[in-house]
């Protein structure tokens, strides 16, 4: 009961009550990424995604990036994209948490 009260007049949780309908009955799902957003598009092709967890526009990893902002580039095409060992895992924005950056005090 609390859930559905909390997708009823909150959004900042999980999807509104309205996001759930709109998606059910205009949204073609598009794919998912490893943080379990799912992504949608409509037939006139608005697009959004379905936050697994709390709303928070950094976690959409690049791969999603250039695709939900319309963006024409080779990685719009090709969510599985090949990660070199150098490169480290998307991660979303840290600020204000025990994990963001705090420099060294001399």
């Amino acid at each position: 009961m609390l859930t559905l009260l909390k997708q009823t007049f909150t959004w900042w949780n999980h999807q509104t009550l309205g996001t759930r309908i709109y998606t059910l009955f205009f949204g073609k799902f598009k794919g998912k990424d490893y943080f379990g957003n799912k992504y949608y598009q409509n037939k006139s092709g608005k697009r959004w995604v379905i936050y697994n967890g709390e709303v928070d526009a950094t976690r959409i990893p690049i791969e999603w990036y250039s695709w939900i902002h319309y963006t024409k580039n080779k990685i719009e095409n090709s969510h599985d994209l090949k990660k070199y060992n150098w490169q480290k895992p998307h991660q979303s924005n840290q600020t204000g948490s025990n994990n963001s950056y705090h420099p060294k005090k001399k």
